[in-house]
């Protein structure tokens, strides 16, 4: 397996910060903030210098019950094109659910769900993740996620999971030893069973972060430090492998540089206690995605469609419990989904107010209070800057806030990004023009 060495999650916030940091092998830059004509920079004097730079996606949905969208997979080839990446990430997960499957408007989650370790939920993927490979320039690696929650009536473990998923695709593996942490805390799992059942030669790198606990819950926040535990694991794992690479996350409440550095440096003395040795990087050799793939034509032909369907349906009914306040699915428990249900609006309120920063100005205390009481009965469809939108315009409809001054500034924002009225004799354009009427009238 080709080496990378020590890497950090590169970040706006810190980026001339990483680029000072000595030892720094190689980054890793979220692609859906990615602009190939456009890089950043930071990454194109990284780039310069000899560090690689690995774009990790987010929004692919491998773990859905649909196929993977075209344009984000052209996106995310893109992205490791303009880059020169040797391989590119995603996650195990489903992010979307509802659509035609289902007969049901699509929802979005905002954030990475686990997928239930079932054998329809895994032919599903093994296909989904076959058609991401072929549509990619580079292999593909896949990260285990952290929860909050399981699925009832699962018919494997993770490690179990992984290695059919390996066995069958020949997908390289990201191992995040926060997520087994997370999982250890709030499902149960213990990771040393995981990295027992794991294909630990598959790994193409590993991720370490910091997360809390709260109320029993581990939260893997990627905003604190890295905990004693996380380091036990990324221990266990190191004395089975030499981990081709290893990668610090970081994503909120940045320390000052210094901090990060000591953090670097405490992984690198794990892994040095452990006996394993983490290179500088170089550039690997391509190599081909299916490597390890014993049955590819096999299940080349098996018919997915039955499995999507059932796995559509189980995805949307949990889904639409978290984001829209439908019953419960069975078997799942009811106190660990309010967890993760009010994690998901808190992380989409977060999000809002990033892409959308000048609410939580125009709002200010308001901004957060409002947007978790809109969140509940909202569930988001069309991405954060369409939820900012339709935010803004639920707040002025229901003639708020109360303040006049404070509304006025609201109404202005909306009315500034909403775009001219549409033209088309569509019903939501014809509805987009009443709400702009409704709106200049006030």
């Amino acid at each position: 397996m080709e080496r990378l060495g020590t890497g950090i999650g590169w970040r706006p916030e810190i980026a001339d910060a990483v680029e000072r940091m000595p030892g720094i092998d190689w980054v890793e830059a979220v692609a859906e903030n990615l602009c190939p004509g456009h890089l950043p920079e930071s990454l194109l004097r990284l780039r310069e210098r000899g560090v690689t730079v690995i774009p990790h996606g987010v929004s692919l949905g491998l773990g859905g019950a649909d196929r993977p969208d075209e344009a984000r997979l052209t996106a995310l080839a893109e992205r490791a094109e303009a880059l020169g990446s040797p391989l590119v990430t995603e996650h195990i997960a489903f992010v979307r659910a509802g659509g035609p499957l289902t007969a049901s408007p699509l929802l979005d989650a905002g954030h990475l769900l686990p997928v239930p370790r079932t054998r329809d939920a895994l032919d599903v993927l093994c296909e989904n993740i076959r058609i991401a490979q072929d549509a990619l320039p580079v292999p593909l690696a896949v990260e285990n996620i952290a929860a909050l929650i399981s699925w009832p009536g699962e018919e494997m473990s993770e490690g179990q999971f992984l290695y059919d998923l390996v066995d069958r695709t020949g997908v390289r593996l990201l191992i995040d030893v926060a997520n087994l942490h997370t999982n250890h805390v709030n499902r149960g799992e213990d990771p040393a069973k995981a990295l027992d059942e794991l294909p630990v030669e598959a790994i193409a790198y590993v991720h370490v972060a910091g997360g809390f606990e709260r109320d029993g819950v581990w939260h893997d926040s990627h905003a604190h430090p890295v905990p004693r535990p996380v380091l036990d694991i990324l221990s266990d794992l190191a004395s089975r492998v030499t981990p081709p690479g290893v990668l610090l996350e970081r994503d909120e409440n940045f320390p000052e540089p210094g901090e990060l550095e000591r953090e670097l440096g405490a992984i690198r003395g794990t892994l040095e206690r452990a006996g394993a040795q983490v290179p500088k990087s170089s550039l690997p050799e391509p190599v081909t995605p299916r490597e390890t793939d014993t049955d590819t034509d096999a299940d080349a032909d098996m018919d997915t469609d039955p499995a999507r369907q059932r796995l559509a349906l189980a995805q949307t009914a949990l889904l639409s419990a978290l984001v829209g306040g439908t019953p419960v699915p069975e078997g799942f428990d009811r106190v660990r989904l309010g967890v993760q249900a009010r994690a998901l609006a808190a992380k989409r309120a977060d999000v809002v107010a990033k892409v959308a920063e000048e609410l939580p100005q125009i709002l200010a205390e308001g901004y957060r209070p409002a947007f978790l009481a809109y969140a509940q009965g909202h569930p988001m469809t069309g991405g954060y800057r369409r939820d900012a939108l339709d935010f803004a315009e639920h707040l002025l409809l229901a003639g708020r806030p109360e303040d006049a001054e404070t509304r006025r500034r609201l109404r202005h924002w909306w009315l500034e990004r909403s775009g001219p009225a549409p033209l088309s004799g569509h019903p939501a354009a014809r509805l987009a023009r009443a709400t702009r009427r409704v709106l200049l009238r006030r």
